[in-house]
């Protein structure tokens, strides 16, 4: 293709890095400010953002010729803006007789020098482009990967190529806002204080089933592009709901059926409420899956994820060759071999169960792949939209395996709070000081602040539900007991969850083990 030859003034469509072509307009740069060394750029401001870059001349493209296709392939509402701020100055300067007025630095009407502000100047290369970012923006929902919101998270929100030309673009591994990283089990284990950015390896090569493998995700300031696919999701609980919305947010099409809903009018109601926020109904998890792309699944133990695919009107009736089918639910390993064994027959299976949990920690969520590498990378946009970072840990029955064991933990851990905290009470101690100095060290974390404060005000609004958790405890010592190995912890952890439950606390969030050691 030709090169195109750009002149101070002419707008253009820029793109820096991942972020989509963005109007702006090549002006003269500062006069103490240093052109890169080796590359034919021109410095650009963006339209809408105020901001400033040195753009490559193969990134940047006339603005009238490829108007229609830009607007064609961005919808949000801060790209919109921007092109809006085009056409005010294209307004501006006709009247002007199509002279363009230079207001930066020069006087006003009645002669003041009005004084300039400093330039914010964007790099491709920055190792923080977060420092960059203005601090008057508050919005950090919008879905438009615009130059001006630039956070170091990692993603694939780059927007395809517009027909007619081509961008220039890289592997994911060289995007420094996209951090891949590759834990080999045969390497030697690094010191634990050290960060983990500096005890992992970048990516140079497909990894093998051996290998862990992490994309960090864009879900907290929207910068993401959704994917074309029709996405289909099973399942309108706690975490369904959280994860559908989050779908929705980020420009997903998703069509949605939740078991529940002959049966309980709330759920009815629910399903209301993703319809009006623009999601599509379906009648069977058949029909759901025969009319989407990607279907993903979340429900509540073993039997419910078993009769969702070969129940009446299941999920073994409608899928096809070349659909992708996500369970998204923890269970156990054998579950998932078997669903895998009898969904890969007929099309494409992943498993993908969550760590963490919707409400508190919206956007928290960490998502632990397994199975058909081909559907992690397909789900792609929509794993950044449901949470904060992805891992693919090889073959089937990792994942589940590896969601296990860290509910286990996160379950005996909050037994264990509980116990300290009711201990305190009981030697006369003050649980609100108790909880001061626990967040002041070493296990401070976001977690051990709201369940201990769900504990101390008697609210026990289910974030997780308890019944999930010792679920999750018994699933985790029955694969201890095939491992043969021992998990005393977890067995007396699962023991006071028991209790709790005897106590009616079934539906309350964990933390209502609480109510076990005072009971």
């Amino acid at each position: 293709m030709a090169t195109v030859h750009l002149r101070i003034g002419d707008l253009v469509w820029g793109k820096l890095g991942r972020y989509p072509p963005w109007p702006g307009k090549v002006v003269s740069p500062p006069k103490d400010l240093k052109k890169p060394r080796g590359k034919k750029c021109h410095f650009v401001k963006f339209f809408g953002t105020e901001d400033h870059a040195w753009i490559k001349v193969e990134q940047l493209k006339p603005y009238h010729p490829h108007k229609e296709e830009m607007i064609k392939i961005n919808k949000g509402k801060r790209f919109q803006q921007a092109v809006d701020a085009v056409e005010d100055f294209l307004k501006k300067k006709e009247k002007q007789g199509g002279k363009e007025q230079n207001s930066e630095g020069k006087g006003d009407s009645k002669g003041k020098k009005t004084p300039t502000k400093p330039l914010k100047i964007l790099e491709e290369d920055d190792e923080d482009l977060s420092a960059l970012k203005d601090p008057s923006e508050k919005d950090l929902t919008d879905s438009d990967p615009e130059p001006s919101s630039v956070e170091r998270l990692g993603g694939l929100g780059t927007t395809g190529p517009v027909s007619g030309f081509k961008w220039e673009s890289s592997p994911v591994r060289d995007d420094p806002h996209f951090h891949h990283f590759l834990l080999s089990q045969t390497e030697k284990p690094a010191s634990s204080m050290e960060p983990i950015s500096k005890r992992l390896k970048v990516v140079e090569e497909d990894t093998r089933s051996t290998s862990i493998q992490a994309a960090d995700s864009t879900a907290i300031n929207g910068s993401i592009t959704p994917t074309d696919k029709r996405i289909g999701f099973l399942g309108l609980g706690l975490m369904g709901s959280g994860i559908v919305s989050n779908l929705l947010k980020m420009g997903h099409v998703v069509t949605v059926w939740n078991r529940t809903v002959e049966k309980v009018p709330q759920d009815n109601q629910h399903c209301d409420l993703f319809i009006q926020e623009g999601a599509r109904l379906g009648r069977t998890p058949a029909e759901v899956v025969s009319m989407c792309d990607i279907t993903f699944s979340c429900v509540s133990d073993p039997k419910a994820a078993r009769d969702l695919v070969l129940g009446p009107s299941g999920v073994l009736q409608g899928i096809r060759p070349g659909k992708c089918y996500v369970e998204m639910s923890t269970v156990d390993p054998e579950t998932i071999t078997e669903l895998s064994q009898v969904i890969s027959s007929h099309g494409r299976f992943l498993e993908a169960p969550v760590a963490g949990s919707t409400g508190l920690y919206d956007g928290m969520l960490v998502i632990l792949a397994a199975g058909d590498r081909t559907v992690y990378e397909d789900c792609s946009s929509c794993f950044q939209a449901m949470g904060k970072t992805s891992f693919f840990l090889g073959e089937v029955g990792n994942a589940a395996r590896m969601m296990l064991i860290l509910n286990m933990v996160q379950g005996s851990f909050m037994a264990t709070i509980a116990e300290g905290l009711t201990l305190a009470q009981a030697t006369g101690q003050s649980q609100h000081t108790f909880l001061d100095i626990l967040s002041q060290g070493q296990m401070a974390s976001t977690f051990v602040d709201q369940k201990c404060q769900n504990i101390l005000q008697g609210n026990f609004k289910p974030d997780y539900y308890l019944k999930h958790i010792q679920k999750d405890l018994r699933l985790a010592i029955s694969m201890g007991d095939t491992a043969n190995h021992p998990t005393p912890m977890a067995a007396a952890a699962n023991e006071v969850y028991k209790r709790a439950k005897a106590l009616d606390q079934s539906d309350n969030d964990m933390s209502a083990v609480y109510r076990a050691y005072i009971h």
